[in-house]
């Protein structure tokens, strides 16, 4: 019982993770009807900017976190002017393509300034945990799940209960009807992408000290989560959260109890069986055509 207390920790801490970068495609598929493909590479470039702040410059901790959230928001922006706008009267298509261009060319420019050699980043906490029974918990796993319980609720009443949620709402289920209705299409985007970028930030910035910063930790939280908002529903912000979890507790008993080396395995085994037999996900709804 106590190895299996401390699986699901680790597990729910993994799934925390996944679940912020979920919420992220979520926010920018249900805004703009497209998949942003660089989310993953925000957290990445998140991770380095601490890194530089916090490592390389020696600052306060508090003080990089702060730089590296406000720099992903100038990135959120930047993007969305720069990747998403021209191409907004466009299909999807094109703005998929671009957006996959945007993670190549972020994580390449990343390459480039730092190198391929991976860095080590500290926890926040110099404690590195405590003991609870039979069950380890480590510092840094704990500062994970609380600050996606506290970024969930916040999000909850920010949606439910302010005048600038509600608009965002309104944008992300008609844009031509809330244009009509006088709000401004343009600015809700440009917030929305600004958020997701911080949400896959802070992502990356919890997850850091858990793994090496590299240039492909944002490919392969981007690739978990995305299969994470389909086993939850693609488009259902309750569904990305759960996914995100249920995904870093698969992967972790996976990893203990069946294999290691195929631990990155397991969740695109899961996304596949809900491929076949529901698509739809966990809180998706099945969709009918008529001929």
């Amino acid at each position: 019982m106590g190895t299996i207390l401390q699986l699901l920790f680790t597990g729910l801490g993994i799934g925390a993770v996944y679940a912020l970068v979920a919420l992220g495609f979520v926010l920018i598929f249900r805004a703009t009807s497209v998949v942003n493909f660089a989310q993953g590479e925000f957290s990445m470039v998140a991770a380095y900017l601490m890194v530089v702040f916090a490592v390389d410059l020696g600052w306060p901790y508090w003080l990089s976190f702060l730089l590296a959230i406000g720099g992903m928001a100038l990135l959120g922006a930047v993007f969305n002017l720069g990747v998403y706008y021209p191409l907004r009267n466009r299909t999807f298509l094109p703005v998929i393509i671009s957006t996959i261009g945007a993670s190549i060319f972020l994580s390449n420019t990343v390459l480039a300034l730092y190198g391929p050699q991976p860095q080590v980043l500290p926890g926040w906490f110099d404690t590195p945990g405590i003991q609870l029974g039979p069950v380890y918990l480590d510092s840094q796993y704990l500062l994970i799940i609380a600050v996606t319980i506290v970024l969930v609720a916040f999000q909850y009443w920010f949606f439910e209960h302010t005048l600038l949620g509600k608009k965002l709402q309104a944008t992300s289920q008609d844009k031509e009807m809330a244009a009509l209705l006088g709000i401004p299409v343009a600015t809700m985007i440009m917030i929305t992408f600004v958020y997701s970028a911080v949400l896959g930030g802070i992502a990356g910035i919890l997850v850091a000290p858990v793994l090496f910063v590299s240039i492909q930790m944002g490919s392969t939280i981007a690739l978990k989560a995305f299969a994470a908002t389909i086993i939850g529903g693609f488009g259902d912000v309750a569904g990305a959260i759960v996914g995100g979890l249920a995904l870093g507790v698969i992967e972790t008993f996976g990893a203990a109890y069946i294999s290691v080396p195929f631990k990155d395995a397991f969740a695109f085994l899961v996304l596949i069986l809900f491929l076949a037999f529901r698509p739809q996900g966990l809180f998706g709804e099945r969709v009918a055509e008529k001929a």
